[in-house]
């Protein structure tokens, strides 16, 4: 049985999972905020119908678990639904609860990748460079029946939409970095910036360290996002515990990351130690997650900084990660650096805070509804004939660069580092 965690953080303090799913009143202010609801208008795939389900679940009056999966499965967990609520009952922390105790076993690819992400880091990345390789020899392609057949058809939809995989980590291109002692911030490499994207990663060193001064690369662990959202706990915490020493014995500075998705995961470390034998590991982690910045915070403290547009006649949007918005409440920040390095390209796309679909897997295990929300999203780009629009989740980059191949190819992704990054390039003259 997957562990839980019993107890939850909420905006009325610590509650059990049970009070915590019990704030909710049902009033369904909620629902128009949810893609889900608003794309099926189906109750059980609504904020207040998931809490429901969680909440019969604990009353132990759950009759049919597969159809409750199903619904809770389908959640994107953005938070919007939180932010629309009066209450602030924490649904995205609920659902994945309810799914841990209905999922029971975690998938034996996830516990294996977790733990192959703690153990050896450096193995993951080969096994990485070796996927990218075999795809970019088009050799994969005749796999994915396989992986279909084998039940890993979520490596096979990452095979087949994923377009991005380079040869070259963060970790590489960092090797020869100098980092001073006394750092003006500490760089915390997530996932998709450091394997995937690194190019978003060398984009934001080099606008913090411009807009900063020059700042250290922590060389970090996994945040220990993927373990907690897919059951792996104890995976979590002791992620989470490495990330923590890892940062104590590296100076006091704030620890900065560009992919929003992680940097809230890491805002949010406390509630993976609320047991009472946790308490000296809860007060460290409170001190670690009050370093924590998104990059697009800093953009937003030094827009002033930034040099003026100079105009190019690309249309430029915005498009907000969820747990950019939501749970860290970001939404000020990264407009004030994209309209100062856009200018007068900049313009504001209707649902600009709406989920894109791509909320790490679900993308790949739920390809219809999700599809449904990036034709919406795209839809929403081309409204303002938009030809760049920037985010600041890996998540995002993925799916919206899938929808503009798809649907819509005079647009490209761009992280907000990326953007910043060729703002301050320009005024340099390069």
């Amino acid at each position: 049985m997957a562990e839980s965690l019993g107890r939850l953080i909420t905006d009325l303090g610590e509650r059990s999972l049970y009070d915590a799913v019990s704030q909710c009143s049902r009033c369904g202010y909620c629902e128009q905020a949810c893609p889900t609801y608003v794309a099926t208008g189906d109750e059980s795939k609504s904020p207040r119908g998931r809490n429901q389900i969680v909440r019969l679940m604990l009353e132990g009056k759950l009759d049919d678990k597969a159809s409750s999966m199903e619904a809770l499965s389908t959640c994107l967990t953005c938070g919007a639904c939180t932010t629309a609520c009066y209450a602030k009952v924490p649904v995205a922390d609920i659902v994945l609860e309810g799914r841990r105790l209905l999922r029971g076993e975690t998938h034996w690819l996830v516990r294996k990748i977790c733990r192959i992400m703690i153990a050896s880091p450096g193995f993951f990345a080969v096994l990485l460079k070796i996927g990218f390789l075999l795809k970019k020899l088009g050799l994969s392609r005749p796999a994915r029946p396989l992986l279909r057949a084998a039940g890993l058809s979520v490596l096979a939809a990452m095979d087949e939409h994923v377009e991005e995989t380079p040869l070259w980590n963060l970790d590489d291109a960092t090797r020869h970095r100098t980092n001073p002692v006394k750092a003006a911030y500490r760089y915390f490499a997530a996932c998709g910036p450091r394997y995937l994207f690194p190019r978003v990663g060398l984009a934001t060193l080099s606008a913090l360290d411009e807009l900063k001064g020059a700042g250290a690369y922590l060389n970090n662990p996994c945040c220990g996002l993927l373990a907690h959202n897919y059951g792996e706990l104890s995976d979590a915490r002791e992620l989470a515990k490495k990330n923590i020493e890892h940062a104590e014995r590296n100076g006091t500075e704030p620890i900065v990351g560009d992919c929003s998705s992680c940097v809230a995961f890491l805002k949010s470390y406390p509630q993976l130690f609320l047991k009472p034998e946790d308490a000296a590991w809860r007060e460290r982690a409170a001190a670690f997650s009050k370093r924590v910045q998104d990059a697009i915070e800093i953009y937003g403290e030094c827009a002033d900084r930034l040099p003026p547009a100079i105009a190019e006649g690309v249309e430029t949007t915005y498009h907000d990660s969820c747990r950019a918005i939501n749970p860290q409440g970001l939404k000020e920040q990264p407009r004030r650096a994209a309209k100062k390095a856009a200018g007068a390209s900049y313009c504001e796309m209707e649902g600009a805070d709406a989920c894109c679909g791509g909320a790490g897997a679900f993308g790949f295990v739920h390809e219809e509804l999700s599809d449904d929300l990036l034709k919406k999203k795209v839809g929403n780009v081309a409204s303002v004939q938009a030809g760049v629009v920037i985010t600041s989740s890996t998540s995002c980059l993925i799916q919206l660069a899938r929808g503009f191949r798809k649907y819509y190819p005079d647009a490209k992704a761009l992280h907000l580092s990326e953007f910043v990054a060729g703002a301050l390039r320009k005024d340099h003259g390069a």
